[in-house]
C-alpha cells in the first residue's frame, strides 16, 4: 500500500537565501533601470578616433605593399629560374643523347669499348674518377663528358635556389595576407564609428574636410615656387589626378594609396621609383629643412615614414591621403604627424 507522505518543507536557511538573492537581483535591476546611458561620443571624438584608425591602415598598408612587390619579385625570379632549368635540362639531355649514339655506332661496329659502356651505366662524376680508363675515351667523349657534369652541377644548384626561392614566396603570401587582414580589420572599425554619426554630424565632417581643401589649393595657387625639370613633369601629372579616390594597394589609373601616387607620377616623367614610401625615402637627395623645399620633391611624414606627398609649395603638398578622401592638395602642418624630410629624385 503506498504511503502518503507530506511534502517536505524548505528549511528556514533555504528560504533565507532565496529570499535573499530575489532582493539583490531586484535591487540590480533597479539600479541598471535608473543608470544614465553611456553617453555617445562626440563629433569630433569620433574623428579623431577614425584619424588614427586611418593612420593605422596606411602603416599596414605600406607593409602590404611592401610584401605584395617582394612576391611579385619572387615569382618572377621563380620563373626565370624554372626556364633556365629547362633549357639546362634539354640541353643535358642532347649531350647524354650525344654519347649514346656515339655508343651505338660502336656497336654496329663491334667496337664499343669498356668506357662507354661503364658510362652507360654509372654516373659520368663517378666514372671519370676513374683515371685508368681514360686513355680509352676519345677527346671528344671526355669534353662530352665534362659537360654533361658541369651542367648536372648547373641544373643542381638552380634546383636548390628555386627551391629556397619557393619558400621565401610562401612566407611572403602569408605575410601579404595577414598585412591585408590588418588593413580591412582597422578599415571596418573606422566604418564602425562613422556609422554611429548622425547624417548632419557626416556632413559637417566632409564640409570641414572640404574647406581644408581649398584652402590649400588657394595656398598652392598662390604659391611662386615654379617646378621643373622632371620633378615639375612628375608634380604636373600628379595635379592631373586631383579628385580621384584613396584605395589602399592601388597605383591608378583611377584610385591610388600614397606611394602609388608618387611612384605613378614619376613613372610618367620617366623616373621608375620604388613603389613603397620607405624604399622611395631611401633614393635621391634628402631635405631636412622645409624651407628648401621645391615643388616636385618626395615629402615623407610620421617616424616610419609610411606616409608620402609631393611638395606642392607654400607649404603644401599633394597627395593620396587615407580611405574616403581623394587624391587633394593638404598642408603640411595639418597631415596628423611629423615631417620628417623631403627626398629630391
Amino acid at each position: 500500500m503506498a504511503s502518503h507522505r507530506r511534502p517536505k518543507q524548505p528549511s528556514r536557511t533555504r528560504v533565507t537565501v532565496l529570499t535573499t538573492a530575489a532582493a539583490a537581483a531586484v535591487a540590480l535591476s533597479s539600479q541598471a533601470a535608473n543608470a544614465a546611458p553611456s553617453e555617445k561620443p562626440s563629433k569630433d571624438e569620433v574623428k579623431a578616433k577614425v584619424d588614427k584608425l586611418y593612420e593605422e591602415a596606411e602603416q599596414a598598408t605600406e607593409k602590404f605593399n611592401g610584401a605584395k612587390e617582394k612576391q611579385e619579385k619572387l615569382q618572377k625570379e621563380i620563373s626565370t629560374i624554372q626556364d633556365n632549368v629547362a633549357r639546362g635540362q634539354e640541353e643535358l639531355n642532347q649531350l647524354r643523347d650525344s654519347i649514346g649514339l656515339a655508343a651505338a655506332a660502336q656497336y654496329r661496329t663491334g667496337t664499343i669499348d669498356s668506357s662507354v659502356q661503364l658510362f652507360l651505366s654509372s654516373n659520368p662524376d663517378d666514372y671519370l674518377d676513374k683515371a685508368s680508363t681514360m686513355d680509352q675515351l676519345s677527346a671528344q667523349q671526355v669534353e662530352a663528358l665534362k659537360k654533361i657534369q658541369e651542367k648536372q652541377r648547373e641544373l643542381a644548384q638552380e634546383r636548390s635556389e628555386a627551391s629556397a626561392k619557393l619558400k621565401d614566396l610562401a612566407s611572403t603570401r602569408t605575410e601579404l595576407g595577414k598585412k591585408k587582414k590588418q588593413v580591412q580589420g582597422k578599415l571596418a572599425e573606422a566604418q564602425r564609428l562613422l556609422n554611429t554619426l548622425t547624417a548632419k554630424e557626416k556632413a559637417a565632417l566632409a564640409a570641414e574636410q572640404e574647406r581644408s581643401s581649398r584652402a590649400s589649393e588657394r595656398d598652392v595657387l598662390g604659391s611662386s615656387t615654379a617646378a621643373s625639370g622632371r620633378a615639375g613633369a612628375a608634380y604636373a601629372w600628379a595635379q592631373s589626378q586631383l579628385g580621384k579616390p584613396y584605395v589602399y594597394g592601388a597605383t591608378g589609373l583611377s584610385s591610388y594609396d600614397c606611394s602609388g601616387l608618387t611612384s605613378r607620377a614619376y613613372a610618367a616623367a620617366g623616373v621608375q621609383i620604388p613603389r613603397t614610401s620607405e624604399a622611395q625615402a631611401q633614393i635621391g637627395t634628402r631635405i631636412y629643412s622645409e624651407s628648401q623645399l621645391q615643388v616636385g620633391d618626395l615629402v615623407f611624414f610620421f617616424n616610419d615614414l609610411h606616409h608620402v606627398g609631393l611638395y606642392a609649395g607654400n607649404g603644401q603638398i599633394i597627395h593620396a591621403p587615407r580611405t574616403g578622401t581623394v587624391v587633394r592638395y593638404e598642408s603640411m602642418s595639418t597631415i596628423g604627424g611629423p615631417f620628417m624630410f623631403g627626398v629630391r629624385v
